[in-house]
């Protein structure tokens, strides 16, 4: 199966008051994610699903994703912070698909990817990894990962 893992944009407000949980993409996090998005469309990407966090900066993210590549989304609570193995075995599970878009959270999708494929990476905000992975065996391959920097340069 392959997975793709998009962690939400840049959601960076110096003098937020409300709770953590409710911080939305900033301007510039809008506009880097229709990058990254217009780039995953350029590469094909295609999942069967989009599966976020139900948090503010993901599903803002996610939905610029769905948007750009024309694919369904869903909220899944287990894509909150705090994410690990136990959550993607439920987030599988609900949600069956043989190409699937995970949008979430540091450092959580970080342990996850090291978990499945061994990988030392840091996935930065707008960053997207794809991994192909065995859900049976839970290990993987990290085929490719890419910082948001690569769509602004990839005109």
């Amino acid at each position: 199966m392959r997975l793709y893992f998009l962690r939400h944009g840049r959601a960076d407000w110096p003098d937020w008051k409300k709770p953590d949980d409710e911080r939305p993409l900033t301007e510039f996090g809008k506009k880097e994610m229709r990058q990254v998005a217009k780039f995953l469309n350029r590469l094909k990407v295609q999942p069967d699903l989009i599966v976020t966090s139900p948090l503010p900066r993901a599903s803002q993210t996610a939905k610029i994703a769905a948007e750009q590549l024309k694919t369904k989304l869903r909220k899944d609570e287990a894509l909150e912070p705090g994410f690990g193995i136990s959550e993607l075995r439920t987030v599988l599970k609900r949600h069956g698909s043989k190409i699937l878009m995970l949008v979430g959270h540091e450092p959580d999708f970080t342990s996850v990817i090291s978990e499945l494929t061994g990988a030392s990476l840091k996935l930065s905000k707008g960053g997207v990894a794809l991994l192909d992975i065995d859900p049976e065996s839970e290990e993987g391959k990290l085929l490719w990962l890419f910082p948001p920097k690569f769509a602004r340069k990839a005109k």
